[in-house]
């Protein structure tokens, strides 16, 4: 019995030193070659000086994000972390990747990044199969403050941002959300003394507001939907987008990736162009519009700007604003689409007396192939919008 246990003792001895052994320590080498596979599918590359290995955590030491090897496109990022990383089938999870901040000046532009992460990081074990599981994801990206100056002065700056992804049960569908809170833009630095003014009497000098984007993509059929895509600027107005197109499968992303590496292996970059212009356009045969909108919800700017281009015009806002209203149906009269000239007058004539809200929708009663899109637009334009279902609304 005891020469039993004894025996026990040291198989169970042999295989906790098998498994805290070199051989099966996490690879470090190998979790930043598979997140570097993910990356230039996507046109981009990720070098490190040095990779570190401490247990389940790994260390990337003098990293630097770029897209070719012209230096102008390398951006150095400094040190990566990678903490609770795990093998999952060839492929590695991490459960969080800090950044250290990013301090780049460059002749006469300097950006900083504070506090930058993602978690729930997915590494694919192969980046080139033709699966959803083939993408990296993250089921959160931060940034906090960020600022970019010019000369020494700020000209952009977030506050905070954040990105979430999330991935349906039976990978079906992903959800994208982003949001960028506390923008600004400062266009005090402007020296032209016509942008000036026109910055001054718009009162554009001093921007503030937030970026929100939302949606989802359904893998199968490649049906992305945009629910929301606005900016909110503080004293000028909300624009706001949604947009739906179905096509945007896989396969589809893949043939893009691949005319974007043809592209730029072309040393001729006239014929590269010209070739990458091609494939785009047989790739847009694959695409079908869904519907889409896009409206603006007016804070002041409207008045401001019909005010700016009356002076500029030597005339009066209320007589300028009569002639809008009186050039938007000849306007729309020579597009020769009689049957949209009617709501798109009345529409500018509702917002130019009282600027409220102003709407463009594209609704078609079922969805509509883009090559029938192109072939309108070359043969019959003035049917595109009964093809999309276009309609144009103010103050609704």
């Amino acid at each position: 019995m005891r020469l039993e246990t004894t025996r026990n003792f040291l198989f169970a001895s042999a295989a906790v030193l098998a498994f805290a052994s070199p051989a099966f320590a996490l690879d470090g080498a190998d979790v930043l070659k598979k997140m570097n596979a993910a990356y230039q599918v996507q046109g981009a590359e990720i070098t490190a000086k040095s990779v570190a290995t401490n247990g389940d955590n790994v260390t990337l030491s003098g990293v630097v994000i770029g897209s070719g090897m012209d230096p102008a496109q390398q951006f150095p990022i400094g040190n990566v972390t990678l903490e609770g990383v795990e093998e999952d089938n060839g492929g590695y999870t991490i459960e969080k990747m800090s950044f250290e901040n990013v301090n780049y000046a460059k002749e006469k532009v300097a950006i900083t990044i504070d506090d930058l992460y993602m978690t729930g990081v997915v590494v694919p074990a192969d980046a080139t199969a033709n699966t959803v599981d083939a993408m990296l994801f993250y089921d959160e990206a931060h940034t906090g403050p960020a600022s970019v100056k010019i000369d020494g002065k700020e000209a952009f700056s977030i506050a905070e941002s954040n990105a979430t992804m999330t991935k349906s049960e039976d990978g079906g569908t992903l959800s994208f959300d982003l949001t960028a809170e506390g923008f600004k833009g400062d266009l005090s630095g402007v020296t032209d003394p016509k942008s000036k003014e026109a910055i001054d009497a718009l009162q554009l000098k001093s921007l503030s507001g937030d970026l929100t984007v939302n949606g989802s993509w359904e893998v199968a059929p490649g049906t992305i939907n945009v629910d929301e895509y606005s900016i909110d600027v503080e004293n000028v107005g909300r624009l706001d987008m949604s947009f739906s197109v179905s096509g945007y499968t896989m396969a589809f992303i893949k043939s893009m990736q691949d005319a974007v590496k043809a592209q730029e292996a072309n040393p001729n970059k006239e014929q590269a162009d010209q070739a990458f212009g091609l494939a785009m356009l047989g790739l847009m045969q694959q695409l079908t519009f869904n519907n889409a909108k896009i409206s603006f919800d007016d804070a002041g700017i409207t008045k401001r700007g019909i005010d700016y281009a009356a002076k500029e015009q030597g005339t009066t806002s209320q007589q300028l604003s009569q002639m809008i209203k009186g050039m938007a149906p000849m306007m729309i009269a020579q597009l020769n689409i009689p049957e949209l000239q009617n709501a798109v007058s009345a529409a500018v004539n509702t917002y130019v007396d009282d600027p409220k809200n102003f709407t463009i929708s594209a609704a078609p009663a079922k969805p509509v192939p883009f090559p029938m899109i192109m072939g309108a637009a070359m043969g019959a334009p003035n049917t595109i919008p009964s093809v999309l279902g276009v309609t144009v609304t103010a103050n609704q």
